[in-house]
């Protein structure tokens, strides 16, 4: 498995992504996977009700007002494999309303049964196929390193991510994001999240360039559906404003549990962004 994933970081690193502004994922990974043969399905939305009036490139979406979105298939391959597959990405924005913006794969690779460890570490790899209007780059690639503690009831969450549009290592986008979340016995959970872009990793952007966006979450994991609701305001003149986030996630094939003792957790699904 290390020599694997090893292979997979080295072909995503050796080569990177400009910056743009529009997301159909806001997510937190936690290093939560599906089980072994389980088919999940997440569905991830987000409106930016008062956002950038100027795409962030010639012809890019104009995030003012717009709606992105994308439903995310997901199978449980082994207890430290998951693989995802996006598909379609889509938006609507003002000037030229409901567009498909293209696809993405993933492979999440994370240590067994994170939600049951005090320490959770892992890494996403995607890949994306994107429409001109999303990214001016047709292949753009994410490597998502997870580190994590679960100090029970508290959740400390690690994403340094890094974006690609494979244009030279030192072209490698760092846009980080974390989460700090309380959960509570009923099965809710409160959160802050912060998601950032700082710019190419050989120059970091003057802090007035780069985007920073502060969330406050809710969530609740239910015996059928996983539901995350959360509102961004954007702490920088390049960020947008605010943000408007809904995730919603079931398994489709979910299995029955066994009858378990006290001693025997049940396992817990994926609750993680861009």
């Amino acid at each position: 498995m290390r020599c694997f994933v090893l292979l997979i970081g080295v072909a995503f690193l050796a080569v990177p992504r400009l910056a743009v502004a529009q997301s159909d994922e806001i997510q937190v990974y936690d290093g939560g996977l599906a089980a072994p043969g389980i088919f999940n399905l997440t569905v991830h939305n987000n409106f930016t009700p008062k956002g950038l009036t100027t795409p962030a490139f010639p012809g890019g979406i104009v995030a003012d007002k717009s709606f992105n979105g994308v439903p995310e298939f997901a199978l449980g391959v082994t207890d430290w494999f998951e693989a995802g597959l996006y598909l379609p990405l889509y938006s609507r924005d003002k000037d030229t309303g409901w567009q498909l913006d293209g696809l993405k794969v993933r492979a999440l690779f994370a240590a067994p049964h994170a939600g049951e460890r005090r320490f959770v570490y892992g890494v996403n790899f995607e890949l994306s196929y994107n429409a001109r209007r999303w990214d001016p780059r047709r292949i753009t690639s994410e490597i998502r390193p997870i580190i994590g503690w679960h100090l029970e009831p508290v959740d400390i969450i690690i994403n340094p991510i890094l974006d690609t549009s494979y244009d030279g290592f030192e072209n490698l986008e760092v846009v980080p994001a974390v989460r700090f979340a309380h959960n509570f016995s009923s099965g809710w959970a409160a959160a802050v999240e912060e998601y950032a872009d700082f710019g190419p990793l050989h120059a970091f952007l003057p802090g007035a360039q780069q985007a920073h966006q502060l969330y406050g979450v809710v969530d609740h994991v239910g015996k059928t559906w996983e539901i995350e609701l959360g509102v961004g305001v954007g702490l920088t003149r390049a960020s947008d404003k605010l943000t408007v986030k809904l995730i919603l996630a079931r398994d489709l094939n979910k299995k029955e549990p066994a009858r378990q003792t006290p001693a025997q957790p049940s396992s817990r699904q994926r609750r993680g962004s861009e």
